[in-house]
């Protein structure tokens, strides 16, 4: 019987330079979708997949987001007071339970492997879920449960995995798939952002992983890159390569907002808002003006 997956870590230590000057004393995972930080959309992602601990590999000046999951007694307070009992029982929901949160610090920038490398000893030894909190994927199950199911079906080591046009797959680490099996695919070897017209297909490492603990062996090993970070996909190459380690793919079907481009931040703002039946109808009548009066110049 496969043993279940508890806790989820999120690595959220990076400075978000490309949002600068937002992300000057405000940490990109606090910037809102629409009224909630993006990292809430992530760890709602993974409550609903059926985590229940939840681990943030932060850095400096990211207790805000300690903050955001913990109980603001004067804000309840308040918030009793005033009747706003819905808000209340929202700001509620969102929180973790009780003792199911771990924030660990990453002290220098080295890596994405590296960030994970530092949840070791939270995550023990069982396997765990690992989430990106730059990528927001929008779907009606999630993607994230949808990789729960394969790992009950399959075991081993699960990863999200989506389509790009071929031109682009030098940007991004890339699959060999092998066979179909109920939903998912196997996984024969995986590319770090291969050179231009040499990648094995079209598929793409998206930003959810279920890893099996023995990946930690591989980080604590694992050689820099050139530049001086711990690449997580390089660890997860030589644990494919272990016999019995295997990978499986999900291709997600949904839809993926990459929130550390300003392009996807403002793209999933959209998506969400048109979300919201109290925020809608406003919404599209001001891109239909907005796209008009943008349509008008460049005619000119």
């Amino acid at each position: 019987m496969a043993q279940r997956i508890r806790k989820a870590v999120f690595p959220v230590a990076g400075l978000g330079t490309r949002f600068l000057p937002a992300t000057k004393a405000m940490p990109k995972e606090m910037l809102t979708i629409v009224d909630r930080p993006a990292i809430q959309y992530v760890v709602d992602e993974a409550k609903k997949a059926g985590i229940e601990h939840f681990i943030f590999v932060t850095g400096r000046n990211k207790a805000v987001i300690e903050d955001h999951f913990d109980v603001q007694v004067e804000l309840e307070q308040t918030l009793i007071q005033r009747d706003k009992l819905d808000v209340l029982e929202e700001l509620r929901q969102d929180l973790p339970k009780a003792g199911r949160t771990s924030f660990t610090r990453q002290q220098q920038p080295l890596g994405l492997g590296h960030a994970v490398l530092c949840a070791r000893d939270l995550v023990g030894h069982e396997p765990f879920a690992l989430l990106l909190p730059d990528m927001i994927m929008k779907s009606d199950k999630g993607c994230l449960s949808e990789m729960m199911e394969i790992y009950h079906e399959r075991q081993g080591n699960i990863v999200a995995l989506e389509e790009v046009p071929m031109n682009e797959t030098h940007k991004y680490g890339v699959v060999k798939k092998g066979q179909r099996q109920n939903g998912s695919v196997e996984i024969e070897t995986m590319i770090e952002k291969p050179a231009p017209g040499t990648a094995p297909s079209n598929l793409i490492l998206s930003g959810r992983y279920i890893l099996q603990p023995q990946i930690f062996d591989y980080l604590e090993t694992q050689t820099p890159d050139s530049g001086g970070e711990i690449q997580l996909t390089d660890a997860m190459i030589k644990l494919n390569n272990a016999q019995d380690q295997e990978f499986s793919g999900l291709i997600f079907k949904g839809t993926t907002y990459d929130c550390g481009s300003k392009a996807g931040f403002l793209a999933a703002n959209i998506a969400y808002g048109l979300d919201r039946p109290d925020l809608a109808p406003q919404i599209i009548e001001e891109l239909r003006e907005l796209v008009s009066a943008y349509d008008g110049k460049t005619a000119q």
